[in-house]
């Protein structure tokens, strides 16, 4: 599940019926095990499944020893099973299987990862968090011992023993769907506006380091075992020259130094240098240097502030501070205490730890404005959440809790904020905050095109040439945002990169970090005019001041319809009733969540039946709420909105109904 209680992976069990037609099958005392009654039997599997009558009666009388009855007695599910066990009907019987489902299809999936059946019938998981938390998701069988004649059937009066089957644990995560399918969301606008080579991004509750999304593309539908081209998570497994977000750890280390004087001034031109004894830095003319530091696209800026470097994402100027202010020996001790280049050893995820070059005058110039060595994403949410908090580090982690499926209360593992250093004093990371305001909300500030209108924001933009064999030649850049909001009181952080060709404006298309951007805010209830709203990520009423409000989900089980309708009458929200009857047996959210103006929230007051809706332009995120909340049988396919429906909308659809559904 994830925070909210929404299914993000489950097993589903589904049944086929199989009718024994053959008179030759009898019980152990000599009655029908077959189907002897065709007609009666024709009658009310109709009425069940919802398949015409005269059909089920032409497979019924066959000539063969057993039949099926087509698609529509396949994958049905346990409540439609036990309605026709039921019936009593004689010779109707089942087979079973089990399968992984997961209902949001692309959702975080090279960090959820994926389980599939192996040779003997188990659910065996074999990528991610499926395969590090196997042993907790994975029950024990059951078992029965009985003693049969030599056709099969069970001998009466003989003693038989039951073992129970033992259902595994239930995995809690941090992740919020919301703002989860928000980035996937994301990562398609980019696709559709540059050629992009590969996204990613994520956010974090700063003080608890709860991951709230964290994703990439290209990736995979789990559904789709075929569409897996990596089993790489690139948040953790791919290091890369982060550029410009690095320059944050230059200015931070010399003001905690208590050595950073934002008025005083240097050339913000070009930075020329040779080296000392010790392979460090050291400003020179253009004739006797080794080269030269500009800053992009050459551009000229004259005498500035070392507060205008950051705020204006001058590569001279980091260099500046990193060898005049600082020394490059007290740059990288500050680096390593934020835990770059080291192992940041989160819920068993593969890891890498990237790749220090810091020998030569030139990597350490680079550094100091974030190239010549890699980080990871994981890293950077570690080491931004003293940016962003007070100081301190925490652990970005997954998993929240692993409950026992039969109590939920109680907690098998319970997931824990950890401090892992303090690298920078809370009077520091005040003061850096301060400057990072800036950058956002200056009119030449670099990161002014990620403004949005829920409120101020704080944050540090990145443009990292790409390297390959040794070469920057590749005309490939990475261009990223590390964000935080609110601004005055910076609660969650928020990070979107993405590779793609370079052009001289494709930094400024913010689009989809800005939609991402939104969606926190939205859900958090952040607005110009509010911006306490609590960490929990909850609210009882929340209005953003630009037309969202958002309402804590109340817990609607077995209250009437017009109580339901009457409890969210003020949440905006497009409610949606499945089924004619007149009492909430399910609903979407679950009590708890968070509700959103214009948010579709799901009713269900009928188990076996309810009218299909008009899908079209809906979501993955919103067919997945139909799928689980009504428990019938959906196959979805392609990404983006509904375009099409197997179903026609208005027509009565019946468990054991498959549903096509087809996003392009």
């Amino acid at each position: 599940y994830d925070r909210n209680g929404n299914v993000i992976a489950e097993d589903v069990r589904t049944y086929n019926i199989v009718c024994i037609l053959s008179s030759s099958r009898l019980t152990g005392t000599g009655d029908a095990a077959y189907v002897k009654d065709k007609d009666t039997t024709a009658d009310k599997l109709s009425a069940v499944l919802g398949i015409d009558r005269q059909k089920i009666y032409d497979y019924l009388n066959q000539d063969v020893y057993q039949t099926e009855l087509g698609t529509g007695g396949r994958g049905l599910t346990e409540t439609i099973k036990d309605e026709i066990d039921d019936l009593n009907l004689p010779g109707i019987e089942f087979t079973d299987s089990v399968t992984r489902s997961y209902p949001n299809g692309q959702f975080a999936s090279n960090l959820i990862g994926y389980a599939q059946t192996d040779d003997s019938g188990s659910t065996v998981g074999k990528m991610g968090l499926e395969l590090y938390l196997d042993s907790y998701l994975t029950g024990q069988n059951g078992s029965k011992t009985y003693q049969v004649d030599k056709d099969g059937y069970v001998l009466p009066g003989m003693k038989e023993t039951s073992v129970s089957a033992v259902n595994g644990d239930d995995v809690y995560l941090t992740i919020d769907s919301g703002i989860q399918q928000s980035l996937e969301d994301s990562f398609k606008l980019s696709a559709s506006q540059f050629d992009l080579t590969s996204a990613w991004g994520g956010a974090m509750e700063i003080s608890t380091g709860k991951v709230l999304a964290w994703g990439q593309t290209p990736s995979f539908d789990p559904n789709n075992l075929s569409s897996i081209t990596s089993y790489t998570n690139t948040g953790t497994q791919i290091p890369y020259e982060a550029g410009s977000t690095m320059k944050t750890f230059t200015w931070a280390a010399a003001m905690n130094e208590g050595l950073y004087d934002g008025t005083q001034t240097t050339n913000g031109n070009e930075y020329c240098f040779s080296g000392d004894s010790n392979n460090n830095p050291v400003r020179s003319s253009e004739s006797d240097s080794y080269g030269c530091i500009y800053n992009a696209r050459h551009r000229q800026h004259g005498t500035v502030t070392l507060d205008t470097g950051l705020i204006e994402s001058l590569n001279t100027v980091a260099a500046t501070i990193e060898n005049e202010v600082i020394t490059p020996e007290k740059y990288l001790e500050y680096l390593k205490s934020f835990g770059f280049f080291q192992s940041v050893d989160t819920d068993g995820l593969p890891e890498e730890t990237g790749t220090l070059n810091y020998t030569w005058p030139a990597d350490k110039v680079s550094l100091s404005y974030g190239q010549g060595s890699t980080v990871t994403m994981l890293q950077m949410f570690q080491a931004y959440s003293a940016i962003f908090g007070d100081g301190s580090m925490k652990k970005p982690y997954f998993v929240d809790s692993i409950r026992d499926p039969y109590d939920s209360s109680n907690v098998v593992y319970q997931g824990e904020t950890a401090t892992t250093g303090t690298p920078i004093t809370s009077d520091t990371a005040t003061e850096i905050q301060a400057l990072l305001t800036r950058v956002a909300n200056d009119s030449d500030g670099t990161a002014k095109s990620y403004e949005i209108p829920e409120c101020k924001i704080m944050g540090k933009t990145g443009t990292s040439q790409v390297a390959s064999n040794g070469s920057y030649d590749t005309g490939k850049v990475i261009y990223s945002i590390m964000a935080a909001l609110p601004a005055d009181n910076p609660q969650i952080l928020v990070y979107y990169a993405y590779e793609t060709d370079y052009t001289t404006d494709v930094a400024l298309t913010a689009e989809a970090g800005t939609a991402f951007l939104r969606k926190v805010a939205q859900t958090y209830g952040f607005t110009n005019g509010d911006n306490s709203a609590a960490s929990s990520g909850t609210s009882s009423s929340t209005s953003t001041g630009y037309g969202t409000t958002i309402t804590e989900m109340p817990d609607l089980l077995n209250h009437t319809l017009d109580y339901a309708n009457g409890k969210l009458s003020s949440s905006g929200a497009t409610v949606v009733t499945l089924g004619s009857g007149s009492t909430v047996i399910n609903q979407y959210p679950n009590s708890g969540g968070n509700v959103t103006s214009g948010q579709r929230v799901f009713l269900l007051t009928d188990s076996t039946s309810f009218t299909m809706p008009d899908l079209t332009g809906w979501t993955r995120k919103d067919v997945a709420a139909l799928w689980d909340v009504t428990g019938f049988g959906f196959e979805l396919s392609g990404t983006g909105t509904v375009v099409s429906q197997s179903i026609p909308a208005g027509t009565s659809v019946t468990k054991g109904t498959e549903i096509k559904v087809v996003f392009g």
